[in-house]
């Protein structure tokens, strides 16, 4: 019988037509913008001393980490309820993929603790926002399930520093900022219930005070259910409860620190009673929590609760403005590689004007999100110095880039997976969890309704955060002089007219229903601004300056009347998008000369 076997892959049908993706690559390492963004905002010998440690998590998320993430994916935590002598001792089971993906956040590069102590990387001071947001974003690009907990990790620390009581914090804060595993404690929120989830002030859950005990921390137990519980095992969540007796709505409840285990080392009395079947973050735990008396510890003014809750909130809305980021990075890298390196019809996919015009629609986004990232940061930064300016901008930016980037992530998703085709649909491609791990940004932390309400009634209108964002902006591009004169002017009139749309919004209880709009218009605004002054300096450096060109097209078709059925084409774009999908470096000149034109 002759010998039928051959090498397909080499042959005709085989597997070298199949496009290929970026697992394998360092993606601090492919990653240009990002690179040249913390060489623009981040203090020189900081980043120099963090350099080794990006390339280093660049190379984990995109090797190890991600095949990690791929298999922890398929295998998902699965809740223990009881011990086999029939005990309520429920536990989850991980796999062992995601116990590895945790050593490397939690042990190797203490992403939970790196802004609240000094030691973390060979740091000798808490990391700067731009630092542990980096690490964020090039870990994301990887996994983001297991980014939950970290965030909340970090987010509980923040809390319980700023509002625990000094003998709590002896209790529990070594522990909350250890990376020793033996040692370790991880946190949590339990905030969502049946009754409440946007509407936080209709929960049920109630706490009734126990006492003060010799140690001087302040005891009480707690008494129902709560919903949506991610990172359901975590060895402490602050949660929120109403004190009996306590006023109705918001005002009425009282934050505290649950441990799932007691000084004594014996269960607290609550239970998870399921996890849920999510749609994406599948590595992740989330669950249903009963608690039946649970013992917790009073964090800071028991009539202040919310208020302190929403600080934290607001970190992790901050947090996921960045893992969009991320994500939407992840998938540029993705169809980028896909167009590039599948042919169709006799040339590659990405030579074809139809899919030029699809990466544009994923690299502004993208690029977008990256720039609100960095200047987030900074900002965070210097209102962590007490710059009260840098806290009220701030305050406008973190709804606002929630609100956009969360949003946009998920378009991004699905426009990568179609440029993928239709392996991008099978579960062995990476596309196929980047869409589904998408929507969740747009529920998390207030949805995208609640954070445009935010930016409007709160930021703006009672604020007027707008002026601040705008005055932080101009100055930033006003003095560059290397931005054309005519394109400063266009920035400026875009600006303005974002800023008496959105207080005409804020003003008239009648156009709450353009909320989002006017959210938007902020975002699309102030990444304009950002891009044009980032390309700008960049590119008078020497360096590239394509985010000029980002720029103008974040103007054009972001902000700008269109008529989406004229023919009529504009010069200066088709040659912007040949500039911005060629790997080059766009000179400074030709940028400017394109924005002006």
């Amino acid at each position: 019988m002759p010998d039928m076997t051959h090498d397909i892959a080499k042959g005709p049908h085989g597997a070298h037509h199949i496009a290929p993706d970026v697992h394998g690559q360092n993606f601090y390492a492919i990653d240009r913008q990002f690179q040249d963004l913390m060489r623009l905002y981040m203090e020189p010998g900081l980043r120099a001393q963090m350099t080794p440690h990006f390339g280093r998590l660049g190379e984990l998320a995109g090797g190890r980490l991600d095949e990690l993430a791929m298999i922890a994916d398929k295998h998902p935590p699965v809740l223990q309820p009881r011990d086999r002598f029939g005990r309520d001792e429920d536990w989850i089971d991980y796999h062992p993929a995601y116990r590895e993906m945790e050593k490397i956040a939690y042990e190797e590069f203490g992403l939970h603790a790196m802004s609240h102590r000094a030691g973390v990387l060979g740091m000798t001071e808490p990391a700067h926002p731009l630092v542990k947001y980096a690490f964020t974003y090039l870990f994301v690009q990887g996994e983001f399930g297991l980014m939950c907990p970290v965030s909340m990790s970090d987010t509980s620390n923040f809390t319980m520093k700023t509002h625990a009581s000094p003998e709590l914090k002896r209790l529990l804060m070594n522990r909350l900022l250890s990376q020793d595993p033996a040692d370790m404690m991880k946190g949590a929120q339990l905030m969502t219930e049946k009754a409440g989830g946007s509407d936080v002030g209709a929960l049920e859950t109630e706490a009734e005070r126990i006492g003060v005990g010799a140690d001087g921390i302040e005891r009480w137990k707690i008494y129902g259910q709560k919903w949506f519980c991610s990172h359901a095992d975590a060895d402490l969540a602050l949660i929120l409860a109403r004190p009996r007796g306590a006023a109705a709505g918001t005002k009425g409840l009282a934050m505290f620190a649950l441990p799932r285990r007691l000084e004594d080392g014996s269960r607290n009395s609550y239970r998870i009673v399921r996890l849920k079947d999510k749609l994406g973050t599948r590595s992740m735990a989330s669950g249903e929590i009963v608690l039946d008396g649970a013992v917790a510890y009073l964090v800071g003014d028991v009539n202040h609760g919310f208020k302190q809750m929403m600080s934290q909130v607001n970190l992790s809305r901050l947090s996921h403005g960045v893992r969009a980021a991320a994500m939407m990075r992840r998938c540029l890298n993705e169809a980028l590689a896909a167009a590039r390196g599948r042919r169709a019809f006799g040339k590659a996919t990405s030579e074809y004007p139809l899919l030029r015009r699809q990466l544009m629609k994923i690299m502004l986004p993208t690029e977008q999100a990256l720039s609100m990232f960095a200047f987030s940061a900074d900002a965070m930064g210097r209102a962590d110095k007490g710059d009260r300016d840098a806290a009220n901008l701030l305050r406008i930016l973190t709804p606002v880039y929630k609100f956009r980037a969360c949003r946009d992530n998920i378009p991004v998703a699905s426009a990568a997976l179609e440029v993928r085709g239709g392996i991008g649909y099978i579960e062995e491609w990476v596309t196929a969890r980047l869409v589904r791990d998408a929507q969740i940004g747009t529920i998390w932390e207030g949805t995208s309704s609640i954070n445009a309400l935010d930016v409007v009634q709160r930021a703006v209108g009672k604020s007027g955060g707008h002026k601040t964002l705008s005055a932080a902006l101009k100055s930033k591009y006003e003095p560059s002089g290397a931005l054309p004169g005519q394109y400063k002017g266009l920035l400026g009139a875009t600006l303005d007219r974002v800023e008496r749309f959105v207080e005409a919004v804020a003003a008239d209880p009648k156009q709450e229903k353009r909320s989002r709009l006017a959210a938007g218009a902020l975002y699309h605004a102030t990444t304009a601004a950002l891009l044009a002054w980032e390309g700008a300096t960049l590119g008078a450096e020497g360096g590239d300056a394509r985010r000029l060109l980002l720029s103008r097209l974040a103007i054009e078709h972001r902000l700008a009347p269109q008529d989406p059925l004229s023919l009529s084409e504009s010069g200066w774009e088709e040659e912007a998008i040949n500039l911005l999908l060629d790997d080059a470096p766009v000179p400074l000149a030709k940028a400017a000369a394109l924005v002006a034109a």
